[in-house]
């Protein structure tokens, strides 16, 4: 891109004094009917990210993806296309694969009865065929999810929901996203999972952000605290910049870090020394940086429980100080990751106190209150400040929309 971005704090508008700064109440952290609500309502019927084309990089990769009781399988096909479907055998419903990922040959073999089915998703074969009645291979092979590649990063979406494609979705960022190159990028140290005992909601709610940078996040302050900021862009993507400080670095991991990393000349003079957020509603964000990119989202298993998924990318054709930047920032972001983590659990435990009362929202905290509105709009019950009488929520809910 020829153009460089002109990026500036002062272009990004303050808020106006009179929104609510309010958040979501305390109820809506631990009720499990209204878990049971955000499963379809956000789920289900919004994008997600599976992973990314390195995941999957020849014929016969595949990798799986879970999420409030759907099971993905991406898999590429001898053609070269990656594919998405449900990880159900049409048999009995086990999975397809057992492995959260891996290679096969030309067919993925059921674990339970041995049916096969090509990489196309087609059924291949079954043992003891006499006994079955005849079997199509389309109509009896596996059932497609709904599998979008953009930009290197694959989505999937388990039902039609009020999204566009995630090519529209993306729009207002492609541009920005494009000059990362991210379907260049290789697989780095693979997809990481981590249990937390919290609401997803939480972790969204510490992720949305940056105000609590200059305490909770030595590193994060001492590389881009100065300069940082947010902005939301519309109701489902939001945007966090964060130019490197002018200062010299204090933290040995920070300064080692911005001293070996070499210029990224495929990124214009803003991006260079500079580290980029896009956050997409209702869980995800996709992390940009010049040495490297990334994902991680969250994905609810409970509504106290919640496993935080991430994966890395690199350069393929990176020099020895790239790598080696490459791994300094893996082990700043896993810093910050675990002081994440505590404010949390923190978070979480002051909305089950009885002297909670709410919480206040700077300025600063605009994008938690635009991810609420963002689940307000689709969940109406959630502006109830009371929660609702045992098994009526979804009612409530529905009466409210």
């Amino acid at each position: 891109m020829n153009t460089p971005y002109t990026i500036s704090k002062d272009q990004v508008p303050a808020p106006s004094n009179d929104w609510d700064r309010s958040g979501l109440p305390a109820w809506t952290y631990t009720n499990s009917e209204l878990f049971e609500v955000e499963k379809t309502l956000l789920f289900r019927q919004h994008w997600q990210i599976a992973g990314h084309i390195g995941d999957v990089p020849n014929p016969g990769d595949f990798l799986c993806f879970d999420i409030v009781g759907e099971r993905a399988l991406i898999v590429r096909g001898k053609d070269g296309k990656i594919r998405g479907f449900h990880n159900v055998c049409r048999h009995r419903g086990s999975r397809v694969v057992a492995s959260d990922e891996g290679s096969c040959k030309s067919a993925l073999v059921c674990p339970f009865h041995g049916w096969s089915f090509n990489l196309d998703g087609t059924l291949r074969s079954v043992p003891a065929k006499r006994t079955l009645p005849e079997l199509n291979p389309n109509e009896h092979g596996l059932v497609p999810v709904e599998t979008e590649v953009w930009m290197g990063f694959i989505f999937v979406r388990f039902q039609s929901g009020p999204q566009p494609s995630v090519t529209e979705l993306m729009a207002p960022v492609a541009d920005e996203v494009s000059l990362y190159r991210p379907e260049t990028m290789v697989r780095g140290s693979g997809i990481y999972s981590a249990s937390i005992p919290v609401n997803w909601k939480a972790v969204r709610d510490v992720d949305n952000e940056g105000y609590h940078v200059p305490i909770a996040h030595p590193a994060l302050q001492d590389l881009y605290g100065q300069k940082y900021y947010d902005e939301q862009l519309d109701n489902k993507i939001a945007r966090s910049f964060g130019p490197f400080n002018d200062d010299a670095s204090r933290l040995w991991s920070v300064r080692a870090y911005r001293n070996l990393l070499p210029k990224a000349e495929h990124l214009p003079a803003t991006h260079q020394n500079a580290w980029l957020y896009i956050g997409l509603f209702p869980n995800a964000v996709l992390a940009l940086y010049p040495d490297s990119i990334g994902f991680y989202q969250e994905v609810p298993v409970s509504p106290t429980e919640t496993i935080q998924r991430s994966g890395d990318y690199g350069h393929a054709d990176a020099c020895r100080q790239m790598k080696a930047a490459h791994y300094l920032n893996n082990r700043i972001n896993r810093d910050t990751a675990e002081e994440d983590i505590q404010l949390t659990i923190w978070s979480c435990e002051a909305a089950q106190s009885s002297g909670y009362q709410g919480i206040i929202l700077s300025d600063l905290e605009y994008g938690v209150r635009a991810h609420h509105d963002g689940l307000r709009e689709i969940i109406p019950a959630l502006n109830l400040a009371e929660e609702p009488a045992p098994g009526t929520l979804a009612t409530v809910n529905a009466s409210m929309q």
